[in-house]
């Protein structure tokens, strides 16, 4: 068992080794573009009175200015506080039609529908949560790599609220392992990268060949991300443009929202990574491989430690050490938490987050642990049937 073990964990750094070699086999095509663009904001924003007024405000400070119109606020009730809040400030709201539908990205399918039946036409369509804050200079950074000709980009997802508690921080540093550890070199060799929430634009063109917004699966987001990889489509990932976003700070609220995660995951590769299997080898062939491998790494990763360890339990029960698995397995287990310590300490190092010296002590000490919770996340996420879209409440 243990030798299995140990293959299992081979294999994985394989798979891994794999996937990061395939990336530099990347091109990306672009054409450029030297028209300003027309810009929309949409922002799903069903009762966000506590928050959406920050955002606001740092839309209107942004140094290319937008037009109020052109920010579209979805809602579910016109008695919402919000829609004042945007009337205030003549901001365009959006009620939706069917709220039974209680996901995100159907929202955004209404709001992109409605738009477009006015006949109005936009260069990019950008997309917030209404916890969002944006850096002054967030559009004009994003705007620049528009007219390189990326078709969809995103920015640099730090967190407003990560000095709250220790599940706020090790709830930010989750977004390090997809930006600034897996974006960060995709973009870097031109691959395609994997969106995560929002802060990112779509080129208007693609949205009026879609007619709406067809990804509305629980992970809209990584749905997205597969469409353009199956498509070849051009994607960016700008750290030089920032926003804020906000995160949960009760363990609780962390695991519904894995849950989530982790069954959106799932479930769009299973409608994806079919369609990606035969999609024939282009310029984004590295991006294909990386996502045929996905997350299979770290699952037999986890295995081969699993593996280990009961291995190591058989054999010392065959010597007659029975004892000794009292001693063998905190051994492993300590191993293993040393390891995800330092992995902590290594996303902390290339990150942007604005944490304490004290906040960052406890995050290195809780995120192994935190880590590890994924597991019963995704047991959970596996064996439940329907998991919801659980609202999470901003600005308490």
């Amino acid at each position: 068992m243990s030798i299995l073990g140990l293959l299992l964990l081979f294999y994985a750094g394989f798979l891994w080794l794999k996937g990061g070699a395939a990336l530099r086999q990347n091109k990306v095509n672009l054409k450029p573009r030297d028209r300003v663009p027309r810009v929309a904001i949409l922002i799903a924003a069903r009762d966000e009175s506590k928050v959406i007024g920050d955002l606001l405000k740092s839309i209107r400070q942004q140094t290319v200015k937008v037009k109020p119109q052109d920010v579209y606020v979805i809602v579910e009730a016109m008695d919402d506080p919000t829609v004042k809040i945007c009337k205030q400030h003549q901001h365009s709201v959006i009620l939706r039609e069917d709220v039974s539908k209680q996901r995100k990205g159907y929202a955004l399918d209404e709001a992109v529908r409605q738009i477009l039946a006015k006949g109005e036409h936009y260069n990019a369509y950008f997309v917030f949560d209404a916890d969002n804050i944006l850096t002054k200079n967030y559009l004009a950074e994003m705007l620049k790599i528009y007219a390189e000709g990326y078709e969809i980009a995103t920015g640099y997802r730090n967190s407003k609220n990560g000095n709250a508690n220790v599940i706020a921080a090790v709830s930010s540093l989750t977004f390090s392992m997809i930006n600034v550890m897996s974006n960060r070199k995709r973009a870097a060799h031109g691959a395609n990268i994997i969106f995560s929430g929002t802060g990112y634009y779509i080129a208007g063109d693609l949205i009026e060949e879609w007619q709406g917004w067809p990804f509305v699966s629980l992970t809209e987001d990584y749905e997205l991300s597969l469409y353009a990889t199956l498509h070849g489509l051009s994607t960016y990932y700008n750290e030089e443009a920032v926003f804020f976003d906000e995160q949960p700070t009760r363990y609780r609220q962390t695991v519904a929202q894995r849950v989530r995660w982790i069954k959106g995951y799932f479930s769009a590769r299973k409608k994806y990574i079919p369609l990606i299997r035969v999609k024939k080898h282009g310029d984004n062939y590295g991006s294909l491989v990386k996502e045929k491998i996905g997350v299979r790494p770290a699952i037999f990763a986890i295995l081969g430690v699993v593996a280990i360890m009961i291995g190591t339990v058989i054999e010392l029960c065959m010597m007659g050490k029975a004892l000794d698995i009292l001693a063998a397995i905190p051994v492993i287990l300590a191993g293993v938490y040393v390891i995800l310590m330092l992995v902590t300490v290594e996303m902390i190092k290339r990150e942007k987050l604005d944490l304490t010296t004290e906040t960052k002590i406890k995050a290195i000490l809780f995120n192994p642990l935190y880590l590890v919770t994924y597991i019963p996340c995704a047991i959970k996420a596996l064996l439940k049937k329907h998991v919801g879209w659980t609202k999470i409440e901003h600005g308490d």
